[in-house]
């Protein structure tokens, strides 16, 4: 108010340049903004209005303000509004006006461009962001989809929001454990394969990775149905005598494990010389 209280012009009609007075006693109370009409009577205008605000055909005052502030806070909002909410404005007229309706007799200013509140006028104030009556058929929507009915509060919605995501944060901590766990399992089969004999120390990290993929209830499988290495001693049938109980016989030289086939050549040439020959059909010459 205090810049318009240094130049209180009173305008006829919102018209800039159609100055017929001033305002003074301006002043403001509470909520109410007061003052007293002055006419000039510098023009026929002004002379014509102040007849006729004395004779109370012409008793409407409408002002002219520039906005400043503008608010979407919900609680300021009316039923229907599409607009912001002017929360600050500064008052740079007052003007006497024949009918003081929202349509025609109130002006507001941004950025120096003028404003029609009439449905027909242009108007630099934006749209709302979220338009409140397509917020409320949002909320029904977001309701039915959390399993709550149409008529749920934000807070309900809120709450209920609150409670999937901690019950998904479970989930995921779950699952990062059943993993570890998972990857623990599949570790301690591959290393009892190991000390088995099963496999190499070298193709541990091999198995691991397919446990990973088959699990590990397969990859047990898959190391029952593999033979443990045995030394060389167990399995070779010494010359000229049987079998010895309870051992294993090599049908053909490919079965040997390789760090043992030097000790076969040497000790035993007759068992390295007709799996030789079960491998590749010829004699083995020395």
């Amino acid at each position: 108010m205090a810049q318009y209280q240094r130049n209180p012009v009173l305008l006829f009609m919102h018209q800039r340049g159609n100055v017929i007075g001033f305002v003074k006693d301006f002043k403001v109370e509470g909520d109410e903004v007061t003052g007293e009409l002055v006419f000039d009577e510098a023009s026929e205008t002004s002379k014509r209005c102040k007849k006729q605000w004395e004779f109370g055909s012409l008793k409407m005052v409408s002002v002219g303000i520039d906005i400043m502030e503008m608010s979407e806070d919900k609680s300021l909002l009316m039923a229907g509004q599409t607009r912001p909410t002017i929360t600050k404005s500064r008052l740079f007229e007052v003007s006497l006006v024949d009918v003081g309706s929202n349509d025609d007799a109130i002006v507001m200013m941004k950025d120096g461009e003028r404003i029609e509140l009439g449905k027909d006028g242009a108007c630099a104030i934006p749209l709302l962001n979220n338009n409140q009556k397509q917020n409320q058929m949002d909320q029904k929507v977001i309701a039915l989809k959390l399993g709550l009915p149409e008529t749920a509060t934000e807070e309900e919605i809120n709450g209920k929001l609150t409670e999937l995501n901690a019950s998904m944060a479970q989930v995921e901590t779950l699952k990062k454990e059943k993993e570890t766990m998972t990857l623990a399992a599949i570790t301690q089969t591959v290393e009892t394969a190991v000390s088995e004999k099963r496999i190499g120390e070298d193709r541990k990290q091999q198995f691991v990775n397919l446990g990973k993929n088959i699990g590990v209830d397969e990859l047990k499988k898959t190391f029952e149905a593999m033979n443990p290495q045995v030394k060389l001693s167990h399995v070779i049938v010494p010359q000229g005598g049987n079998t010895p109980a309870g051992t294993q016989t090599y049908s053909k030289l490919s079965e040997v494990p390789e760090d043992e086939l030097e000790a076969m050549r040497e000790k035993e040439p007759k068992t390295y010389a007709k799996l030789y020959k079960a491998e590749y059909g010829m004699e083995c010459e020395f």
